[in-house]
């Protein structure tokens, strides 16, 4: 680095250090993104067909 890019970054206060509004754009889209996985994988879930109980006395779950 140069001396000049070094003063440049001296000069910068912490407390004016903001993430911007690219640091929004990243937010939003990973919640929009969020959204419509939580959406597709609530589509999905509700097309799998799952095995009903059965009600034999020979299901190890009816002795209990």
């Amino acid at each position: 680095m140069t001396v000049a890019a070094l003063t440049a970054l001296a000069a910068v206060a912490d407390s004016k250090v903001n993430p911007g509004a690219l640091g929004f754009i990243v937010v939003a889209l990973l919640g929009v993104a969020t959204y419509l996985l939580i959406r597709s994988m609530t589509k999905h879930l509700r097309r799998v067909d799952f095995p009903e109980a059965k009600d034999d006395e020979g299901s190890p779950d009816a002795g209990a």
